[in-house]
């Protein structure tokens, strides 16, 4: 299961990186299913300018986000006929956001393939589900619940204020300032050669973010945000 979970991690990544300037190119998204991870998502598209359409077979979950959204649509997209009749396939990217039902989740991915949708992504809720998915040629397949799950582990086992894995054994990490490496620049402390981190950013208290430098001296009340391989960014945090 790890080792399908990390594959699956570094393949959207990948595909990510690769269909980035198409992504931003057209900002048109079709969401099908405003439960709590579709809405949100579609929520903070809107938020960014793109024109999103989301769409549920639930009339009073259409009905409560139809004003922050830009179109929404009561529709089941289980039926092809319907998913094109909606223009859904003129769409650029196409969240599936069922979870539930599995099945339906699987009908709608199929038929967003059929109709040659080029950026699908779609949630999972399970490592079975996901892996269905996959095998059905959809591009981006998403299980928030691990992903989050994983995130907050690192939360409370460790002394991380916030942990973000950006690719396979690498991550950045806000953690408290360790007292081995207060009151002298970042220069002279050899964080690299120590602890194999990059420190990159510094918080004073009552101040914002900013760049960390090599002259940067950082105190014992900073937040700092540091990068490196997971392992690394987990000890360093532990020291804090």
């Amino acid at each position: 299961m790890g080792n399908y979970l990390h594959s699956l991690r570094h393949r959207r990544r990948k595909r990510l990186r690769d269909l980035g300037a198409q992504l931003h190119a057209d900002q048109r998204v079709a969401v099908i299913g405003l439960g709590r991870f579709g809405s949100s998502l579609a929520y903070e598209l809107t938020r960014r300018g793109w024109d999103v359409l989301g769409i549920d077979t639930d009339a009073s979950l259409v009905q409560k986000h139809s004003d922050a959204l830009t179109h929404t649509a009561v529709a089941d997209c289980t039926d092809p006929e319907v998913l094109h009749q909606l223009g859904v396939h003129d769409f650029p990217s196409v969240v599936v956001g069922i979870g539930t039902d599995i099945e339906a989740s699987i009908l709608v991915a199929s038929n967003l393939l059929e109709e040659q949708v080029p950026n699908i992504w779609a949630k999972a809720i399970s490592r079975q589900h996901g892996q269905v998915l996959e095998r059905l040629g959809v591009h981006h397949v998403v299980l928030p619940e691990h992903e989050m799950g994983e995130r907050v582990a690192h939360l409370v086992t460790g002394r991380m204020l916030d942990f973000i894995e950006f690719d396979d054994d690498y991550a950045l990490v806000k953690t408290i300032t360790p007292t081995t490496i207060t009151g002298i620049p970042l220069g002279e402390s050899a964080v690299r050669t120590k602890y194999g981190i990059t420190v990159v950013g510094i918080k004073r208290p009552g101040q914002d973010f900013t760049h960390a430098t090599a002259e940067t001296v950082v105190e014992k009340a900073d937040v700092i945000i540091v990068t490196g391989k997971t392992r690394d960014v987990e000890a360093f945090a532990e020291l804090s």
